[in-house]
């Protein structure tokens, strides 16, 4: 008696956590902790697809790590099935099918909506019912998301798309600085700052709602919409820290708007931030990296700021917003190479079963400084950074 209670708790419990894990996953917009079901899903998918890619080349590792989001996403519906069919055996065993073998056929039955017979279970056809029920709604809510899935990635990739055509690929602050002052196009860059601030606040939306998008991948094997966003904030803090032009607030709004859907996408996988840094916490691009590329811009004949040591303050001030999220993010994804960003870390990332791990400690050795970019195939540097000495304005 005491077996049968347990097995009918444990199968209600499974039910439960099928439905709670569809509706976490699709129909509640939320920025908590990722459903366990719908992560350990897309762990297991991702190992899986981290064998096959293992030893490919770079772009046979993209065209397969594209398959990544997709084939998990279709794999939830089977995982959840599966934990109805589950509980419900256990449920029809508990109230007195007779054997394992009759409760699993009466619930493979009743799971398809083929019919069943429930013999002598105490309101057997009731329980039948709600099972053809759950299964049939569990199926529904994905198919009826992944309209709302598709049309968001539209949406971000089209804006990501765009970015080629200004920062190369993959895109960085010089050449998009470059390329616009090379078409005499410097008094224009502005015009960019409020589409890509609407870009942050509806990848932001999104996201945090559906986070299965988050891993969702370009068409294109060298686009990243982790490594765009990181081109623009890093585009944005050098005209508003070095370049010398009129003071622009529309590129610090578009800054903020970045670095908040950055770690508001990051916070439910768990990727560490500060989220009220000071302006003097080191960042992950050195003084070198960036002097380097001032010297190129003044090369180019754009008008820099005369105070270099200023102007370095300033951009660490900005940077140290969105540098550790920017790492994590880029770790997580496993991101094509990007300047100022996924060159942070190893190109070969750890199989995916650590990759949060290797997320979280990327980008806590980005907020402590420790994190130097390295040639691919090789191991981070560690070195530190001795902070700067005053702040700017967050």
């Amino acid at each position: 008696m005491i077996a049968h209670v347990i097995m009918f708790i444990a199968g209600c419990a499974l039910v439960v956590t099928a439905i709670r894990s569809a509706v976490r996953t699709f129909v509640v917009p939320r920025g908590g902790t990722p459903d366990r079901v719908t992560r350990s899903t897309f762990i297991v998918m991702r190992s899986l697809v981290e064998i096959v890619a293992g030893p490919a080349s770079h772009r046979g590792r993209e065209r397969a790590l594209a398959y990544f989001a997709p084939l998990a996403l279709l794999t939830l519906p089977v995982v959840w099935l599966a934990c109805v069919l589950l509980g419900y055996t256990a449920i029809y065993w508990a109230l007195g099918a007779g054997s394992w073998t009759a409760a699993i056929t009466i619930s493979r039955l009743s799971l398809l909506y083929l019919g069943s017979n429930v013999g002598s279970i105490p309101d057997g056809t009731v329980i039948g019912f709600s099972e053809t029920v759950v299964s049939l709604l569990l199926a529904a809510i994905l198919v009826s998301y992944l309209p709302a899935i598709y049309s968001a990635f539209s949406a971000r990739e089209q804006v990501v798309t765009g970015i080629e055509t200004l920062a190369g690929s993959p895109p960085s602050p010089l050449k998009l600085l470059k390329r616009y002052h090379l078409i005499k196009g410097m008094g224009h860059i502005a015009d960019e700052w409020p589409k890509w601030q609407s870009w942050f606040e509806m990848v932001e939306e999104s996201h945090t709602a559906l986070i299965p998008l988050i891993f969702y991948r370009s068409p294109q094997p060298d686009r990243s919409w982790v490594t765009a966003a990181g081109a623009i904030l890093d585009t944005a803090s050098l005209v508003a820290s070095t370049l010398d032009r009129p003071h622009d607030p529309r590129a610090e709004l578009c800054i903020r708007a970045g670095y908040l859907c950055l770690q508001r996408v990051a916070a439910p996988l768990g990727i560490p931030f500060n989220e009220d840094p000071s302006p003097t916490d080191p960042i992950s691009v050195s003084r070198p990296e960036y002097d380097a590329v001032c010297d190129q811009l003044a090369a180019l004949g754009i008008p820099l700021k005369p105070d270099r040591d200023q102007t370095w303050r300033d951009f660490v001030g900005w940077r140290v917003n969105y540098d550790a999220v920017l790492i994590g993010l880029a770790v997580l994804t496993m991101a094509p190479r990007g300047i100022w960003s996924s060159d942070r870390v190893p190109y070969r990332w750890s199989p995916f079963i650590s990759a949060g791990r290797s997320a979280r400690r990327a980008a806590e050795a980005a907020l402590a400084g420790r994190l130097r970019p390295v040639r691919p195939g090789s191991t981070p540097a560690i070195e530190q950074e001795p902070p700067a000495e005053t702040a700017v304005p967050r």
